[in-house]
């Protein structure tokens, strides 16, 4: 979906209360939508240049070698996990692989026929020929079609936090104001199909949703009961909104996880690029780590004015069992993917085929190494758009952190279907 920034007075709707505000919420929508303006893995297939499709099947003789470098088990669950997101779809879904449209009960027979092959076979070679023998595979042909993706990396931070706001726990985790609104224009016209704004109404004007300058440092949202909980750092809670996803843990050791439920509309804004635009950080230093040491090194007022560069701003749930993607499902450590669901299957079975890094005991990398694996198309993100972008999610804590925060690679990515 897209969203349409709206600074100021400029483009306001004035709306009377009750009935005048659909109507209103109607006329905004409108004026705001028409003002906006290689890794070392497999051997890529060929794609001709012309290849309009971002799923295209792979001969078999083109099947790339690939060994799962993770346990079984995690690879079972996570597949457990997208039945679950089937069984809650009506049944007359279908998904597009390239050219060829497949059922749910298509999509269901996949995994369970991957669970039972998977179940049943103790090696990598008797795993690849199983599969080559009963499933079609896709690859993804990437931005450029030539059947390289960016691949980066997601996790799940642990964080100090207290129920009360004290001196040393004044930075609030927002739940979703009551005040938010999603106005869904594909209702107006058909020519806005799929297209989303969100805002908030206040004394009969529609006005685009706070920012985060506006949330943080403004305080916009103090005082009406929206803190699910307050945290001790300003840099780690930010880069939890960047995640999504987060535990955070009290001081009596007991402990909540809060996942994503919506967000302000607001355009997110790296604040790596920004940093290095000002030159205050130099490219090699341009990694997690370096960014968050930078910004821990910072003064408290400049660098919530540095963090306010990003306006997007997210709200989050507390869930008993996560961190939950964008299906609704708890995504799994390194068995779960974030794509573009515009361009790619949900829940559907993928192979992947990168590098990644290890570490010494002091925290650097000591080498990277090709891996490849089978995962699950389970999530989403705003900066994970178009054919050529992958998340993958790594985990909770320091280790995965730090993992995630040095992934930017680029590797294959493809998809598995049942044979009709």
């Amino acid at each position: 979906s897209s969203t349409v920034r709206n600074d100021g007075k400029k483009g306001r709707a004035k709306v009377s209360r009750h009935a005048g505000v659909i109507a209103g919420l109607a006329i905004f929508a409108l004026i705001a939508v028409l003002a906006a303006g290689c890794a070392v893995g497999p051997k890529p297939r060929p794609v001709a240049e012309a290849e309009p499709e971002h799923l295209v099947l792979v001969d078999p003789g083109w099947w790339p070698d690939f060994s799962d470098d993770m346990d079984r088990d995690s690879l079972l669950i996570a597949v457990d996990r997208s039945l679950v997101y089937y069984g809650r779809l009506p049944e007359n879904t279908t998904f597009q692989f390239g050219n060829t449209v497949y059922s749910l009960q298509e999509m269901k027979d996949s995994l369970l026929l991957l669970r039972d092959i998977v179940a049943t076979t103790e090696n990598t070679g008797d795993l690849r020929r199983r599969l080559m023998g009963s499933f079609d595979l896709y690859q993804c042909t990437g931005t450029s079609g030539d059947g390289n993706v960016l691949f980066t990396g997601y996790y799940e931070p642990v964080l100090r936090g207290s129920r009360v706001r004290t001196d040393r726990y004044r930075h609030p985790v927002y739940r979703t104001p009551d005040d938010h609104t999603i106005i869904d224009l594909g209702g107006f016209h058909e020519k806005f199909a799929d297209e989303r704004i969100i805002a908030r109404v206040e004394n009969g004007d529609v006005l685009p949703y706070f920012t985060r300058s506006e949330i943080d440092i403004e305080g916009r949202l103090e005082g009406r009961g929206l803190e699910i909980a307050w945290t001790d750092d300003p840099v780690e809670l930010f880069f939890m909104h960047i995640q999504g996803s987060g535990t955070i843990i009290f001081e009596n050791g007991e402990s909540i996880q809060v996942s994503y439920d919506t967000w302000n509309g607001r355009p997110y804004r790296s604040l790596g690029r920004h940093l290095a635009q000002k030159g205050v950080l130099a490219l090699a230093e341009m990694s997690l780590r370096g960014i968050k040491n930078y910004l821990q090194s910072t003064s408290g007022d400049d660098v919530m004015s540095l963090l306010a560069h990003n306006e997007s701003y997210i709200f989050f749930r507390v869930v008993e069992e996560g961190p939950r993607g964008a299906l609704g499902v708890p995504v799994t450590a390194g068995r779960t993917i974030a794509t573009d669901p515009a361009f790619f299957p949900r829940g559907a079975i993928a192979l992947i085929s990168l590098k990644r890094p290890f570490f010494s005991d002091a925290g650097e990398i000591s080498f990277w190494k090709p891996f490849s694996r089978l995962v699950l198309n389970q999530d989403a993100g705003g900066a994970i758009k178009g054919p050529g972008r992958v998340d993958l999610f790594w985990g909770t804590g320091d280790e995965a952190g730090l993992i995630a925060g040095y992934m930017k690679e680029y590797g294959q990515l493809y998809f598995l279907v049942k044979k009709r």
